[in-house]
């Protein structure tokens, strides 16, 4: 690197959102009151550092419920779960805690009320999304499942027909705006959510990508590689015309990305932990002089409630204080 420094730019909002934040909060208190283990079904939330750290305090991650021991308490991720998982739990008498995120919670209301009314119910997603599986499992009569614009044609839904859709929350309303557009041409009679009701979370972060983009070099997203906001953020990069990666943390760092780069744009997905934002800049401190800048962007005060009760701790088990 050359020994003028390296402008690096912080994205504004980036991380953390309310939801994830809520759900390894959920964890961290099932530990406190019940100890280790505490078993949680698929990742807590899709970030590798996040589960890394959970594991070592002995929270065991799952794929499926009948790897969990009867009698231990089970925790739902923060995408939700299909009503016959939740239904598995119950006939199988263990304590559950759901840390689905408020804003999936919903989508799951809205869906059922659209098809306790008799309407064909579309869900703008990705397959084989933990989100998308477990809102397929809650709308009864089933669900259509959309990805691009394309596949709105393909819809086999009669004439006439009352459509609705639903959208999956790491979703912007810039990524669905395609799909719904030709919701609309085939039905236009379609309802939908209202644009507040998309995930705030995800649309911030794409909004504050976007300004990154346009006065960087190069961007650097941090996040997994099974994170679809990550993905999505640095997709939005590459389409903008900036070389775009996304790292899992500081140790992905191609230190060859940086020759000739004058600015450099970092943001993070919104399951990526302060640390690993905290890791990458004392890298590149690493390797030459930077000069740290945060953008201006929106300061979100966005918080859920935790769950009001928890489950009675398991026979076995011993209560710690809080």
């Amino acid at each position: 690197m050359s020994p003028t420094a390296l402008t690096v730019l912080l994205a504004q909002p980036r991380g953390f959102c309310a939801g994830v934040t809520r759900a390894i909060d959920i964890v961290e208190k099932a530990l406190e009151l019940y100890g280790a283990p505490i078993y949680v079904r698929h990742e807590i939330v899709h970030n590798k550092r996040v589960v890394e750290t959970l594991k070592a305090k002995g929270v065991i991650f799952v794929e499926e419920l009948n790897e969990i021991p009867e009698g231990e308490v089970a925790i739902f991720s923060a995408h939700g779960v299909s009503e016959t998982v939740e239904q598995e739990a119950l006939k199988r008498g263990l304590p559950v805690i759901d840390a689905t995120c408020p804003l999936v919670t919903k989508v799951h209301k809205e869906g059922g009320r659209y098809a306790q009314r008799g309407a064909h119910v579309v869900l703008i997603g990705h397959a084989g999304h933990p989100e998308v599986e477990g809102t397929m499992g809650r709308i009864p009569g089933g669900v259509h499942l959309v990805t691009r614009p394309g596949d709105v044609d393909k819809l086999t839904i009669p004439d006439g027909a009352e459509v609705a859709y639903i959208t999956q929350t790491t979703l912007s309303i810039d990524d669905t705006r395609g799909v719904i557009d030709a919701l609309n041409r085939r039905f236009p009679d379609i309802k939908g959510p209202d644009v507040k009701d998309i995930c705030y979370a995800t649309q911030n972060r794409q909004t504050a990508v976007r300004k990154l983009a346009s006065l960087s070099d190069l961007i650097l997203v941090v996040g997994a590689k099974n994170s679809s906001n990550s993905n999505r953020l640095r997709e939005i990069g590459l389409e903008l015309g900036k070389t775009s990666h996304l790292i899992d943390d500081a140790r992905d760092l191609d230190p060859s990305w940086l020759q000739g780069i004058k600015t450099l744009g970092i943001t993070a997905g919104a399951s990526a932990p302060d640390v690993l934002i905290d890791e990458l800049l004392a890298r590149l401190e690493s390797l030459g002089p930077i000069e740290l800048k945060v953008l201006e962007g929106v300061e979100e005060n966005v918080s859920f409630k935790m769950p009001e009760h928890f489950p009675e701790a398991p026979h076995h088990k011993a209560v710690s204080a809080l």
